[in-house]
């Protein structure tokens, strides 16, 4: 065929081309508006229930500000309150002033917020001589376009916006210090203080005895620190913070999960909220703060979210012992603690651990402030 009825025919099949183009990409928009419009109908109660869910350190800071959010302030502006009580608690040896140590014996903190609402987050990481890192976390995440400033850098910051210099070391958390550089090994030229004998320690007073035992305690068992608290306010909006001085005598420099968005901490509008206390290489490995969040999507409830993300780590555990033996025993548990705290937009809170025994810490309607037990994935 050739001349006009081939271009008639040739412009004939182009028309059609285009129309179902066109058809196709209305449907195809159609579906994306319908798909759309799915996701952004997750359930929202108008009027939700006001619940604190957190570490069992919140319980303090929930006292003092669970009316609040009952009241229908800002659940972000809650949490942070809720999680300052420790961070200026000179006996609180986990956050803030009073906080253990890196092993050169300086106070390192980590911290982040984040806010459901607007899916903004603030953190930041290694920072010395400041009061309260979870404010200087919201200021990144509302003053700057990042999501984390780290090390001098963060400090500079916070003195810009207006914190004191301050010196988070105490003279008691400088003897626990002392104490475990005196006693860490029998191969350097440390020695332990002089009159350690049972006669001298009997005529000690009990403050110094007190103390003692307590350095006794921590070196025991090594500290990983950590205060998380989520929020969900009447109007149905949540939002998280996470604040530490991290795992006792770390490497300096050394961070854990508290400012990572994903794994000491995770929120969303159109879910709930989750943190992380314990190992917090295990939470970051994980991701298990977004984990538990994205298992509520799916229509877990807060335990079996929280379930599920001890069960990865548990898997994860297992697969990592072959090159840095002691992470699990010899019944494939691990050796070290996790715990999550996650909270549906409904106002249901789960808080779990990876090893048996413990507690958390919840604010709700039903019972004002109060500490739970955690729920455990491995008895022991």
């Amino acid at each position: 065929m050739s001349g006009p009825s081939r271009e008639l025919d040739r412009r004939h099949f182009m028309g059609l081309s285009a129309s179902a183009a066109a058809l196709a990409c209305t449907s195809t928009a159609g579906r994306a508006e319908e798909a759309t419009a799915t996701i952004s109908a997750a359930p929202r109660p108008s009027r939700a229930p006001a619940v604190l869910v957190g570490s069992r350190n919140c319980l303090a800071g929930m006292k003092a500000n669970y009316p609040r959010l009952v009241a229908g302030e800002a659940p972000l502006d809650v949490a942070i309150d809720v999680v300052k009580v420790v961070e200026a608690d000179p006996d609180d040896r986990s956050v803030g002033l009073g906080g253990l140590p890196n092993e050169d014996g300086v106070v390192q903190l980590d911290a982040a917020v984040m806010d459901g609402a607007t899916h903004n987050s603030g953190a930041v990481a290694a920072i010395e001589n400041i009061l309260h890192p979870s404010e200087v976390a919201r200021l990144v995440m509302e003053r700057t376009d990042h999501c984390m400033i780290v090390g001098r850098g963060a400090y500079e910051f916070a003195r810009a916006h207006g914190h004191q210099h301050v010196e988070l070391l105490t003279p008691p958390t400088r003897e626990i210090w002392l104490r475990w550089k005196e006693t860490m090994s029998d191969r350097d030229d440390r020695l332990p203080p002089r009159g350690s004998s049972k006669k001298k320690q009997a005529s000690r007073s009990r403050e110094e005895a007190e103390l003692l035992a307590e350095a006794d305690a921590i070196l025991r068992d090594r500290p990983t620190g950590t205060i998380h608290c989520s929020a969900l306010s009447t109007a149905g909006k949540v939002a998280c913070t996470t604040t530490t001085s991290g795992l006792a005598w770390k490497i300096p420099g050394r961070v854990g999960d508290s400012p990572a968005v994903g794994a000491g901490l995770y929120c969303d509008a159109e879910v709930g909220s989750a943190g992380a206390t314990g190992r917090g290489e295990a939470a970051i490995l994980s991701g298990g703060s977004h984990a538990a969040i994205e298992l509520l999507r799916g229509g877990a409830s807060p335990l079996d979210a929280g379930m599920e993300v001890l069960r990865r780590v548990t898997r994860q555990a297992r697969r990592a012992a072959a090159w840095q033996p002691g992470l699990v025993d010899g019944a494939g548990v691990p050796t070290f603690g996790l715990n999550f705290y996650v909270l549906g937009l409904d106002g249901a809170i789960a808080g779990v651990t990876l090893r048996g025994g413990g507690e958390f810490a919840v604010a709700d309607p039903d019972g004002g402030p109060r500490i739970e037990p955690l729920v455990a994935l491995h008895e022991t």
